[in-house]
């Protein structure tokens, strides 16, 4: 099922991180072709602390065919080893930050995992990268596509593209 996962960093080598991840993610035995990857963004933090450095943000869509759960368990993997540790405040600046967003049409709610991820509709640094590879894609539970979402924020301005390739 087509699944995707939002990227971020803002310590340390910020690109470096997201390209660390990119990698460790496309060797996951479970994570196959074909793989659409987002430009990367650069983006001001939300609800971070404060004096928080900026964001570079990037989106990934992959075929996973496992439960969601599984991936979850691998991602919170990478990100441990990239110096992301397991009782990180949430909110805080982080060398990554990976998130599930959705995984086909399934819906999940419990203590670990929300599918599909209850606010990337709302946040314009999931929804610009989002946009670049699937701005018709109408998300579980919405009515608008992603490219409609991201018109109607406001904050859409506050994401700058920083690099296409990576």
């Amino acid at each position: 099922m087509r699944t995707a996962v939002a990227l971020g960093s803002n310590v340390g080598d910020r690109f470096g991180n997201l390209r660390v991840a990119r990698d460790a993610i496309l060797a996951l035995p479970d994570v196959k072709q074909p793989i659409l990857s987002s430009a990367i963004y650069e983006t001001e933090p939300v609800d971070c602390e404060p004096g928080a450095e900026k964001f570079l943000n990037a989106v990934m869509e992959f075929d996973y065919e496992r439960e969601p759960g599984s991936l979850l368990e691998q991602i919170i993997r990478i990100e441990e080893e990239l110096g992301r540790r397991s009782d990180h405040p949430k909110n805080i600046s982080r060398t990554i930050d990976i998130d599930l967003l959705y995984c086909g049409e399934r819906k999940l709610e419990d203590a670990r995992l929300q599918l599909p991820h209850p606010r990337m509709h709302l946040r314009s640094f999931v929804l610009q990268p989002l946009a670049d590879i699937r701005p018709e894609l109408i998300l579980p539970g919405q009515i608008k596509t992603v490219g409609e979402l991201l018109a109607d924020l406001k904050e859409s301005a506050n994401v700058v593209r920083f690099r296409h390739d990576w």
